[in-house]
Parts: C-alpha cells; sequence; structure tokens
C-alpha cells in the first residue's frame, strides 16, 4: 500500500468537537443488577424509597424506655422511681412500646430492684429515639439517574428497601492490537519482537472510565485481515479501539480501513504526543486509531476514549485537580501543536507557587516517563515554549500529600538507589523517592535550580583526580552543601558472555570492527571515559559509537545485551544484571549531594536512616561490585 497524508491537520479543540458531534446514536443499554453489585455504576432511572429508614421509632441508645412526662420533676436532690408499667430495658435498634416516647441511657438509671428504677434528671420527649423516617422517608428521592454509585449509596438504597437497581450497562469496547512485530507478554521476546503492553493499558483505562474491555487477538499487518477484524468489531461492540498501524505509513492500515467500510473523521491532530490518532465511525460505532506508542496512546485515550465513554453514560467529565508550578528553566515546544509535557514537581515555598517543574523525557515511547511523572503540563499551541519563572498549571497525576512527600533524586543513575526507594518505602510508606536520570553534572545543576533535594554524583576532576568536591565548588559557591558517600562501585567494560571479541581493556575500542554504547555529556561515566581516553592517548574520533548515547547504566548493558553494541562502559551490577561479562576498570566513588537545608527535613533523615541500615549494606553488597566502607559516612562539610 502506497504511503498516504494525514487528512487536514486539527487542533484537539476541533477534534473532539468534530469525533463528539458525529456520535448521534443514543446509548441506551441498561441492566438489573442486585444492589450489592452496583458499585462504581451509573443509575439508568431516579431511585426511590419504598420504605422508610427506620420503618418504626427505635431506641437510639441503650437504657430504659419511659413516658417523659413521668420524669419531668426527677432532679439530683429529689430523685424519681419509677415501678412496674413505667419503663421498660430497650437495647439500641428496639422498637419504643407506644406507651413510651423517650430513653434514658443506661448510664444514668440506678436499678433499685428488678422492677424499680430510680432517675436523677428528666427525659425530654423523643430524647434518645430514632422516629420513623428519621433519615429516608418512603418515595423520597435517594439517588437520581446518572448517579455514579458509592458505598455510602449502596447502604442507603438497601435501607429504603431497594434490592435492585437499574445502572446503564458498561459499554463493551473493542480493542485490537495490531503489528507483526507485537507478541502477547512473556518473560523472554526473541529479537524483533515487542510485547503487546498497550492493549492491557487500554482495557484498564476503559474499566477505569466505566467500559467493558473486550479485547481480541493480535491481527497481523494485512489490511484486508485488519479491515475486516475491525467491521466485525463495529458490529458487535460499541466502540472500537485499535492499537497502532494509525499512522501515515504504508504499512498503517486503520485510516484508510476506516474509510472504506465506514467515515475517516479525523486523521492527524496538533497535539505532542498524539499526532497520529484517527478517529471515525463504522455502522454507526465510533472507532479510534490509537498510535503505537504508549505515552501517544495513553494521551491520546484520555482526550478522546475518556469523554466518549462518559458521554455515552451520560455523566460528567471529572475536572482535573491542578495546582501553580514555576518553570526553572526554558521549555521549547514546537509552535502549532499543543504539547503533553510530563514533569516531576520540587516542593519550594513562594508567594507566586508551591512547587518547581522538572521536564521528564518527551519521547512518545518512554513509558517510564509516564509512571515517574507527578504531572502534566499543557502547552498551547500557539506558543513556542516557556521561559524562566513563569508560573504554569499542571495537571495532577498524583495527589498532593504524595508530591509533598516525595524525596526529589536527580542525577547519576545507580542501581543502589532503587533498593534504597524500595526500603523506604516497606519501612516508611508514605515517603516516595521521585527520582530522574540525567547524570551527575545535571543533578549539581538541579540543586543550582532549586529542582531536587539531593543529587546523585560520581564526578572525577581531572586535574586532582578527586572525586565531586572540585565539582561543587565549581558549579554550587554560594550553597552550603553536605556529601555523603552512598557506595564505591566498579566501573569498567560491560562485554557479552565469553567475550566474543576478545575485548581486555580500554585500548581496544578504537579497534574498527568494535562498536561502542557510550553515556550521556556530563554524565560521571563519560567524564570518567575521556579522562581514561586522554591518560592513554586515545582520541574519541577512533571509537566507533562513541557519539551513541544512553542515560543508565543498565541502557549501556541492554544495548550490549541485543547487539546494538559490542562494549560499554557501565557498573557491574549492570553487567551481572544481565549476565554479561564484566572487564574492571576501576573504583569509583558515588556520593549524594544535599544542600544542608534539607537536612532539617524528617524525610531526609529517614533517607540517611535506611542508607546506614543493615537490611541496606545487605542488599548492596548482594548486588556485586559495590563496596560500603564508607556508605553514610559525611566526605564533605558539617551538619552541625
Amino acid at each position: 500500500m502506497q504511503r498516504r497524508r494525514y487528512l487536514k491537520k486539527q487542533s484537539l479543540e476541533e477534534a473532539q468537537q468534530i469525533f463528539l458531534r458525529h456520535i448521534t446514536k443514543k446509548y441506551d443499554k441498561t441492566e438489573i443488577l442486585t444492589t450489592q453489585d452496583t458499585l462504581g455504576r451509573i443509575t439508568a432511572e431516579p431511585i426511590f424509597a419504598k420504605v422508610s429508614s427506620p420503618h418504626y421509632h427505635c431506641s437510639a441508645m441503650d437504657g430504659v424506655a419511659v413516658n417523659a412526662e413521668d420524669t419531668f420533676k426527677a432532679s439530683t436532690a429529689l430523685p424519681i422511681r419509677l415501678g412496674k408499667g413505667q419503663f421498660t430495658i430497650v437495647d439500641t435498634g428496639d422498637p419504643i412500646p407506644a406507651e413510651f416516647n423517650a430513653v434514658i441511657m443506661i448510664e444514668n438509671v440506678v436499678e433499685i430492684d428488678s422492677e424499680t428504677i430510680e432517675i436523677t434528671s428528666p427525659a425530654i420527649p423523643w430524647e434518645h429515639v430514632r422516629m420513623a423516617g428519621e433519615d429516608i422517608v418512603a418515595t423520597e428521592l435517594i439517588l437520581t439517574r446518572g448517579h455514579k454509585i458509592r458505598p455510602i449509596d449502596i447502604a442507603g438504597v438497601l435501607s429504603g428497601g431497594i434490592t435492585s437497581i437499574k445502572v446503564m450497562k458498561k459499554p463493551v469496547v473493542a480493542i485490537i492490537p495490531t503489528g507483526d512485530e507485537i507478541i502477547e507478554p512473556c518473560e523472554s521476546p526473541e529479537q524483533g519482537k515487542i510485547i503487546d503492553s498497550n492493549s492491557y493499558m487500554l482495557s484498564a483505562m476503559v474499566t477505569e472510565w466505566g467500559g467493558n474491555p473486550k479485547r481480541w487477538s493480535i491481527v497481523e499487518d494485512d489490511y484486508e485481515k485488519i479491515k475486516s477484524v475491525v467491521l466485525k468489531a463495529s458490529e458487535e461492540c460499541d466502540i472500537v479501539l485499535t492499537s497502532a498501524g494509525s499512522s501515515a505509513g504504508r504499512e498503517d492500515f486503520i485510516p484508510p480501513a476506516i474509510e472504506e467500510i465506514g467515515k475517516l473523521l479525523v486523521h492527524g491532530i496538533s497535539i505532542s504526543p498524539g499526532k497520529p490518532t484517527a478517529l471515525g465511525i463504522i455502522n454507526e460505532t465510533p472507532i479510534l486509531g490509537l498510535p503505537g506508542y504508549p505515552v501517544s496512546m495513553a494521551v491520546a485515550g484520555e482526550c478522546f476514549l475518556k469523554p466518549l465513554l462518559f458521554k455515552m453514560l451520560n455523566i460528567s467529565a471529572p475536572i482535573p485537580q491542578k495546582i501553580k508550578a514555576s518553570v526553572s528553566r526554558k521549555i521549547a515546544s514546537k509552535l502549532g501543536d499543543e504539547e503533553f509535557i510530563r514533569v516531576k514537581l520540587m516542593p519550594k515555598k513562594d508567594k507566586n507557587s508551591d512547587f518547581n517543574i522538572i521536564p521528564l523525557s518527551r519521547g512518545a515511547s518512554i513509558l517510564n516517563s509516564l509512571i515517574r511523572a507527578d504531572g502534566i503540563l499543557r502547552v498551547s499551541a500557539n506558543t513556542e515554549g516557556l521561559m524562566p519563572n513563569e508560573h504554569v498549571n499542571i495537571e495532577l497525576m498524583k495527589t498532593i500529600d504524595e508530591i509533598e512527600n516525595s524525596i526529589v533524586i536527580i542525577g547519576s543513575h545507580d542501581i543502589t538507589l532503587d533498593i534504597l526507594a524500595d526500603e523506604i518505602k516497606a519501612k516508611y510508606p508514605h515517603i516516595n523517592i521521585s527520582s530522574a536520570h540525567v547524570g551527575s553534572l545535571g543533578g549539581l545543576t538541579a540543586l543550582k535550580r532549586h529542582e531536587a533535594h539531593v543529587a546523585g554524583t560520581h564526578l572525577l576532576d581531572e586535574d586532582t583526580s578527586e572525586y565531586n568536591i572540585p565539582y561543587i565548588k565549581r558549579l554550587l559557591p554560594d550553597e552550603n552543601i553536605i556529601l555523603i558517600n552512598l557506595a564505591y562501585r566498579q566501573q569498567g567494560l560491560i562485554v557479552k558472555k565469553g567475550n566474543p571479541k576478545g575485548i581486555k581493556n580500554l585500548s581496544d575500542l578504537v579497534n574498527k570492527d568494535i562498536t561502542f554504547c557510550n553515556r550521556q555529556r556530563g554524565s560521571g561515566t563519560r567524564i570518567l571515559l575521556d579522562y581514561e581516553l586522554k591518560k592513554l592517548g586515545l582520541v574519541s574520533d577512533d571509537i566507533l559509537g562513541y557519539d551513541r548515547e544512553v542515560y543508565t547504566h543498565m541502557a549501556v548493558a541492554s544495548a550490549v545485551d541485543t547487539n546494538i553494541a559490542d562494549v560499554g562502559l557501565g557498573i557491574y551490577a549492570s553487567a551481572k544484571a544481565l549476565n554479561l561479562d564484566f572487564i574492571p576498570i576501576t573504583e569509583e566513588r558515588y556520593d549524594l549531594a544535599i544542600p544542608k537545608k534539607f537536612l532539617s527535613l524528617s524525610n531526609i533523615s529517614i533517607m540517611l536512616e535506611i542508607m546506614r541500615s543493615e537490611e541496606f549494606h545487605r542488599r548492596v553488597k548482594a548486588l556485586g561490585g559495590y563496596d560500603i566502607r564508607d556508605t553514610g559516612k559525611i566526605i564533605l562539610g558539617r551538619v552541625i
């Protein structure tokens, strides 16, 4: 099939209006469920009480039922005694006999004998009595139609004598994963195969938003097969979703299939990520052709699937919680596209906002950026970006409490940070480690911009051969920084199992049949590599793959494991994790840089406590390639 063009690219608002305007068939499917099974469902009709609650006058306390008039003269000085026929013992919920109209709490009653009691204060008519209909009166409206049922609603409806409820039937949503390279979830996918995680994410989104997901088997990239499956799904389901194949490439079959068997309403939307979204109608059934990259799919789902489901269920979409935050660095954005930027938030104290923004990876394929994000920054299509100190609104993906109880760690990646985060969470569930891997220099820069509490760093100074301290003094001269050791670790060459290229040391990197995978500029590993190459008199231009950059040690190991590169510089623990061989080069010191002002925070104190714990030390040593001789020790600065 020939490569096709997008239809006229629409703005997000235009695309939503066009799509939802064409959903003309009213969704009116309902079902009757027992009241106990309706949590989270939407009422299809108003619910009126059949009986009152309570449906009789009952005691609100354990005590004695009396006629209030018999007690009016009672006082501490002149207690009154009531005899047989003037009271009856009742428990909470017991019916009040017709001859009585009040209850005296049992703790205010003195028992004289089995037939006589003494009271020292009068009772008010209907005191401690729940009147019939006090909560709900028969025929009273309990819930309107279009109401999402909560646990308290179930109790209220049952109290009103309603044992079954007519609710909106969950729209059945077909989810069709497509692609020759897509396979079912497994532990060891073959080269060239991609685990289908997208359809399961979509299933969860459909469930969360009130639909009933129906996942179809993976369909290969065959136009006729895709067309046939999409047509069948449109006849059987209320909504059709396809995963991948929605762009304008030669094997993107979803848009032409919609065009042939239905009506293609929108193809190409001015949002990033999410541009290659296709929207249409087949047999009066809405179809959404969603992009294959997971972040694009998630954004498109939020923008189009969520409002569609809410419209069908006749409920209003919840307004996302927003907070104001400050831009701490320039954020560029493409003019003409509304951009959804994933961000982390650093709590701060400022009269204009309470948080600083830390942008995360903007790649449409980086699902981990959504997992780690605290919120979404939406940049208007009419601007080319944001400048430092601008104040913007952030749509939250986490609660304010979660964000405010986070320790923001930015800088060099190390596996021990993941263990630290897990140990903290296990012992202190309210605390979160919020991390971003931008390299050691990036971490120190984040401290300078007030974007982080902690920076992970292992920067080797060429002039002094000292780690971290010279860089802190140069980059943060006005900050009082406390430097605390996390661990010493082995840096070396990561190679395939069995070392098929026979690599022995850094000098072998200049061989033309050896490809290298590098760390990004500003990372401590990159600086270490350049330092060692300079000592050996080697030139980086002679290394094939020197300009190929990744952001973590595990990414280096993965590049070697998947044959993208023959070798990379990284830590032993990463090589061990993927069963690769390791050639030691040097031991380096990995520290945490913390502005002294943050040491008084309870969360930072807890982090240091966990760092010095025996269980953390045990787990770090088990990784291999680490030495914890100074873990938790202050390398620079004074705490007092």
